[in-house]
Formats: C-alpha cells, sequence, structure tokens
C-alpha cells in the first residue's frame, strides 16, 4: 500500500496492519503487537519524510510469521529512529528490525530509507 507520509495517514495503516493481521489468523495480542511496531516505524519515517513524499507498506505472512517493509523518503541522513525510545518498543515487540538508507537521490530530493522488521509467533511467549 502506498499513500502520503502524512500523520493523518497513521489511522488508515493501523487499521491495514490489523485488517491483514487478522485475515492472517494472528491473535488480537499479535495483532496488538504489529500494529503498534508499524505505528512506531511509520511515525519514525514520516517525521523524517521529505515534502509530498509517500510512505510505503508491505506486508507478507505465512503459518509462522509477519514480515513488514515500510519506506519513504527521508530529509536527513541518520537512519531513522534507531537509538529512540520508539526504536527500543519497536526491537522489544518484534523479532527481527533493520533499517537502511541509501545515498542522497537526486530525483526523490532526499534519502530513500527502508524499514524491514519480522514478528515470529510464539516468540513473545517463550520468555
Amino acid at each position: 500500500m502506498q499513500l502520503p507520509a502524512r500523520f493523518e495517514q497513521l489511522t488508515m495503516l493501523r487499521a491495514l496492519a490489523e485488517t491483514v493481521s487478522l485475515i492472517g489468523d494472528f491473535a488480537l495480542d499479535e495483532v496488538t503487537d504489529i500494529r503498534l511496531a508499524l505505528d512506531e516505524v511509520a511515525t519514525s519515517l514520516i517525521m523524517e519524510a521529505v515534502p509530498d513524499s509517500i510512505l510505503d507498506c508491505e506486508f507478507s505472512y505465512d503459518d509462522r510469521q509477519m514480515l513488514v517493509h515500510v519506506a519513504s523518503v527521508a530529509s536527513s541522513e541518520a537512519v531513522v529512529g534507531q537509538a529512540g525510545f520508539g526504536w527500543h518498543i519497536v526491537r522489544t515487540l518484534t523479532a527481527s528490525i533493520a533499517a537502511v538508507q541509501e545515498p542522497f537521490d537526486v530525483e526523490v530530493g532526499g534519502y530513500p530509507t527502508m524499514v524491514d522488521f519480522s514478528w515470529v509467533r510464539g516468540v513473545a511467549d517463550d520468555g
């Protein structure tokens, strides 16, 4: 799904995460974790997004895990959110998270930035 990288779109993104998670037969507490992780990642990307950029979000899942890819164009060189409290929350809620930022791209007027995270069934229950 692609939508404008604006805070008003977070409600739509949360609803999408919830719908995909429920269709994937994730339990309600799992859905909440996935939605919260996506919310933190998307908020970080939107905060750094260049004006009029797009937030691209992809979901895939199987009987074991949910994979989420979120991308946008950032206005700064710092990879989004890695040191902040929100990043800590995402690390706590997910099985893995990785952020990649490409060099400045003149065509898009910023730094293409991608964040991928996975949520694995049962990982939170193991602790």
